[in-house]
């Protein structure tokens, strides 16, 4: 396969810089861009990184026109209360979208799309099944399901109007190594709320699985939408006790004062997040296996242990450094 210039939007994210390592290791991949707000966060061997603000039209337009790749990932997604707030996150993702993605309408050698979404997109309305599939119909019920089906739909029209494949990443609630997400904080606090009436089931996707299907999709041209989860399932009880937090059964009313308590300290909760502590969030995963060639790693139990195996606060024993009296 000849190499190919691909360029990644939110290289400075956790999950972005993932991709891109994994991209620096594929042989079809030439030469790789990326761009974020922040760094990355990891050390990248040979990708070149522009620092740039989502809202900063010119220059990415710029950036990618002046690069004219072969393969765009538009990871510059961001998910509220995790690396922004709500409002700036909404604009972040809105102004991402439509700057990366519309830049890249623009680009003579572009060959394929791939953007970041999120199992989030199917909402947890009336009629919506339990595990929903690829073609359930995209009725978000969340702030972060709504732009996540706003990138996807951008992403649609630039692919309609360039006629190129657009593989849309519906990932579960992304956990890994210092993955910002809000319901990971949620999760290790050390007393957890849950919903005493439901108690709903949900699946997440380990970050470097979700970086692995994501280069799977690039290398492949996928063409739409696939579900990209873990295996199994648990509950927030299930999955407090498994990392010996206190489960506190709430319900009704109670959960403004269990909302309220978890952003004093440091886990805020937003309307997706509480969308899945009341009605569960799954999905059915069987076509990434069938398209992508991608089975998980890790199951939602292992990823969940991961997620209490990360140190908070790493404690050293101060070193003593002999004193050589002879110095003067």
């Amino acid at each position: 396969m000849t190499q190919r210039r691909v360029i990644v939007s939110g290289m400075g994210g956790e999950l972005g810089s993932l991709v891109a390592a994994r991209l620096e290791s594929e042989s079809w991949v030439g030469d790789l861009v990326g761009l974020d707000v922040d760094p990355p966060r990891r050390r990248l061997r040979r990708a070149a990184f522009h620092r740039v603000e989502p809202t900063d039209r010119t220059r990415i337009v710029d950036l990618i026109t002046s690069f004219d790749p072969h393969v765009v990932i538009h990871f510059a997604v961001y998910e509220p209360d995790a690396r922004a707030g709500p409002a700036q996150a909404a604009t972040w993702s809105a102004a991402a979208a439509l700057n990366v993605l519309g830049a890249a309408a623009e680009c003579r050698s572009l060959e394929s799309i791939v953007v970041r979404s999120g199992i989030e997109v199917y909402g947890r309305g009336r009629g919506v099944p339990v595990r929903p599939t690829e073609t359930t119909a995209v009725a978000p019920t969340s702030a972060f399901g709504r732009e996540l089906a706003e990138v996807e739909r951008i992403a649609g029209c630039v692919g309609s109007t360039c006629q190129v494949p657009v593989a849309a990443m519906r990932l579960a609630p992304v956990m890994g190594p210092h993955v910002p997400s809000p319901l990971g904080r949620l999760l290790r606090l050390p007393v957890v709320p849950f919903d005493l009436l439901a108690d709903p089931a949900f699946t997440v996707i380990d970050n470097r699985d979700a970086a692995t299907a994501t280069t799977a999709a690039a290398r492949l041209r996928h063409d739409g939408p696939v579900n990209i989860v873990s295996a199994g399932a648990t509950t927030v009880r299930h999955a407090a006790r498994r990392g010996r937090r206190l489960p506190a059964p709430v319900v009704g009313p109670q959960w403004r004062v269990a909302r309220l308590t978890a952003q004093i300290f440091g886990a805020p909760v937003p309307d997706h997040v509480s969308e899945l502590l009341g009605r569960g969030r799954l999905a059915d995963g069987r076509l990434a296996a069938e398209a992508l060639g991608f089975i998980p790693a890790w199951t939602t139990p292992q990823v969940i242990d991961g997620l209490y195996a990360w140190e908070s606060v790493a404690h050293f024993r101060p070193s003593v450094v002999p004193v050589d009296r002879n110095v003067a």
